[in-house]
């Protein structure tokens, strides 16, 4: 007889929600990060100079939704969907913490400098041809290249706190032996 999968968490672990979005906002970040670095590389007549940014643009969008709703999820449901209990020794759950928190802010300034870069000469965002996010802030001296800069140098502190993150993740799996990483993968049945 096969057992439902939880989609809420529990003490132990946590639901499918969770998962979820935890590691498509992680393959978001990833490929992002990678389309963001192979595409300022590319040179006006490469057949890609036009779709990377318009790919790039979109997903970042989808990962800024995705943000709102991990955040709605984590403040609304605190109660009612509680996080699992923190595993490790004091200090690295007080670490843990502050970094979840630094992921958090890193991915929401990522976002929105990515979208004022974007926004600059006044041109919204497209979100594959569904709808367009429009120019709020846009005409200010060198904002495309202040906030481009800034979208780089966030993504570049995104992607080294993520790695320290999965660094955490597969020592506690593998040194601790504990379940940090297991509850992570799979949901509790």
């Amino acid at each position: 007889m096969l057992v439902p999968m939880r989609w809420r968490n529990d003490r132990m672990g946590y639901g499918l929600a969770a998962i979820l979005l935890h590691w498509t906002m992680t393959v978001l970040v990833v490929g992002l990060f990678v389309l963001g670095d192979y595409m300022v590389r590319l040179d006006y007549y490469h057949p890609w100079y036009r779709a990377a940014p318009w790919w790039h643009q979109g997903l970042g969008v989808v990962l800024g939704l995705l943000w709102l709703l991990r955040l709605a999820w984590r403040l609304a449901w605190r109660l009612a969907d509680p996080p699992p209990r923190p595993l490790g020794a004091p200090w690295e759950r007080r670490a843990a913490l502050a970094v979840h928190r630094l992921l958090y802010l890193l991915m929401a300034t990522v976002v929105i400098s990515g979208y004022l870069q974007s926004t600059a000469d006044g041109r919204g965002v497209d979100l594959f041809g569904w709808l367009v996010l429009p120019a709020t802030l846009q005409g200010l001296p060198g904002q495309a290249d202040l906030a481009g800069a800034w979208h780089r140098w966030l993504a570049w502190a995104l992607i080294l706190l993520a790695a320290l993150h999965t660094l955490a993740a597969l020592k506690h799996h593998f040194i601790d032996r504990d379940d940090s990483l297991r509850r992570m993968l799979l949901p509790r049945r």
